[in-house]
């Protein structure tokens, strides 16, 4: 059975004035209508997808929606109260009662002007050939429509693009997100295993050498925090879309740090025939108790993104990746393995109380790890039969 991965492609499309406004148009007319349907969902109480068509659909075509739109407009407000209920249940707007929670309970979902709105492939054409696209509007359908993306990114929606697309807009530009399934590469058996050890002064360290600074991201963070006090103080709407401007920008200079660091560990891992383990961080935000002034570095910390792009790069690579507990991992020494929590003199220095060595305290933890990955590893390699009498 051939395992697949979801990743994503955007393109920017490039429409001309007219078609942009029809673009425009079309996903504020298909928002105001979800709007519409959330606040249908929210007072009739239709908790399934096939009753609220009942309610919505006769307005939705009045209103010169096509059979297809309307469905992707319900389905768009069915999916968002299917992941309010589930961030409800999880507890992720706080206790029942509690201010927050009662505030979401109270009021139906509202989308954006320029919320996304998802096209399938009887509204959206793609032509990678001629890197354009047919699209359905409120005004017609619009062909001709170019995009623009990179090389690696028309051979993706090429090959493997399966399902619906979105289309969005962002500071006046349009965009298209699409979904792509890509085939896992067969998984090799590993010669060793690399363990990563995630950190905030060290953004990751491995057993083999590798060694991702966090002081330039940091101060990036430090300086981008001092910008958002200064505009957080002002009044005026520029100021408050500077603010939009400067998170969309910084999150974004994450995410391609994020990136260059999984595909750094990959690569090296693909090269020398190696494992990849990672920690399970799951919770760490509630497990870690930290003084105020260092809560802004954990909570701004994509450990999770960065994670996320490890582990779908290694699928593609056929790079075999396994999770384990990192407790202790920072207090027990590579070498002896003696666990003492005076191990760890401070953020950098590590000296073992049992065998006196004397090591890079990320560097320990990340050998720790790995000796951890390959004995998950080998226990799952194990045989299970009974040995024949």
């Amino acid at each position: 059975m051939i395992t697949l991965v979801k990743v994503v492609a955007q393109v920017k499309l490039i429409p001309q004035a007219d078609q942009a406004a029809a673009l425009s148009a079309t996903l504020r007319t298909l928002n105001d209508l979800a709007t519409w349907v959330s606040e249908v969902a929210f007072v009739n109480d239709v908790p399934r997808e096939y009753e609220l068509r009942k309610h919505t659909c006769p307005h939705l075509k009045a209103e010169g929606l096509g059979a297809q739109a309307a469905q992707h407009v319900i389905k768009k407000v069915r999916d968002a109260y299917t992941t309010l209920h589930a961030n409800l249940k999880a507890g992720n707007y706080g206790k029942p009662g509690s201010r927050r929670r009662v505030k979401v309970e109270s009021k139906p979902i509202m989308f954006r002007p320029d919320a996304a709105q998802p096209y399938d492939d009887r509204c959206l054409r793609w032509q990678c050939d001629t890197q354009t696209v047919s699209i359905w509007t409120t005004a017609g359908r619009i062909k001709g429509v170019r995009f623009a993306c990179s090389t690696n990114a028309l051979k993706v929606l090429q090959q493997y693009r399966k399902g619906e697309s979105d289309l969005i807009e962002r500071d006046g530009a349009f965009y298209l997100i699409a979904t792509c399934e890509i085939p896992e590469a067969a998984q090799f058996e590993p010669d060793s295993f690399i363990g990563v050890d995630l950190g905030i002064a060290n953004i990751a360290t491995t057993s083999a050498g590798y060694q991702a600074a966090g002081r330039g991201l940091n101060r990036y963070r430090q300086r981008q925090l001092a910008l958002r006090a200064k505009l957080q103080k002002k009044g005026p709407k520029s100021a408050k879309r500077r603010l939009k401007e400067r998170s969309r920008r910084e999150r974004r200079h994450v995410k391609n740090t994020n990136h260059i660091i999984a595909k750094t560990i990959v690569t090296e891992a693909e090269r020398t025939s190696a494992g990849i383990c990672l920690e399970e961080l799951k919770g760490i935000r509630q497990r870690v108790r930290l003084r105020k002034p260092q809560r802004v570095t954990l909570h701004s910390w994509a450990f999770a993104q960065l994670g996320g792009f490890i582990v779908y790069k290694a699928k593609r690579a056929g790079v075999p990746l396994v999770f384990v507990d990192p407790a202790y991992t920072s207090q027990t020494c590579a070498q002896c393995g003696h666990v003492d929590k005076r191990n760890r003199v401070d953020q950098e220095l590590f000296i073992c109380r049992g065998c006196g060595v004397v090591a890079h305290a990320d560097r320990n933890a990340s050998h720790n790890i790995a000796q951890r990955g390959e004995s998950v590893w080998n226990a799952g390699r194990e045989s299970r039969v009974p040995a024949t009498p």
